[in-house]
């Protein structure tokens, strides 16, 4: 089940699109029955948990918090109970990403997709701390984000 959480109210946000999305991609990505949280939130709290986390004390667009951290990119969860089938959470920050919007060229909402397929492949154990694993990330965006139909 997917759970979205939306604590901001100044930036319309279409949730029943926003969930469709999310459904879609966990689909695609072969964990349609994995729990998914989402928060729609304030740069401020974007930040308070960027900095808590990451130790990076300003706004993000999103982050990504997975309930199995251990998981390599391409490994598969192997849930040994019903709690196990959760991906974990992503929190968004809709001011950052309205703000960043423009310099990809696309839309909030185009935006929000291309980051709800990155935040969850971060749940999925991709990362991009290295060039190399940049690519390794980048190039599963790319499937998922081509059979989404961005």
């Amino acid at each position: 089940m997917i759970h979205i959480k939306n604590t901001q109210r100044s930036i319309t946000i279409d949730i029943k699109k926003l969930k469709q999305d999310a459904q879609q991609i966990l689909k695609i990505v072969d964990y349609p029955d994995f729990d998914l949280g989402i928060w729609i939130t304030t740069d401020a709290t974007a930040r308070k948990y960027n900095k808590h986390f990451r130790s990076k004390d300003k706004a993000t667009d999103i982050l990504s918090f997975p309930f199995h951290p251990t998981l390599k990119p391409g490994g598969r969860i192997k849930p040994m109970s019903v709690d196990d089938r959760n991906l974990g959470d992503l929190i968004m920050s809709p001011f950052y990403i309205q703000k960043d919007a423009p310099r990809y060229g696309v839309t909030l909402e185009q935006r929000m997709r291309i980051l709800l397929v990155h935040g969850i492949c971060h749940l999925l154990g991709y990362d991009h701390v290295t060039d190399a694993d940049y690519k390794v990330m980048d190039k599963k965006e790319q499937e998922i984000l081509k059979k989404l139909g961005k």
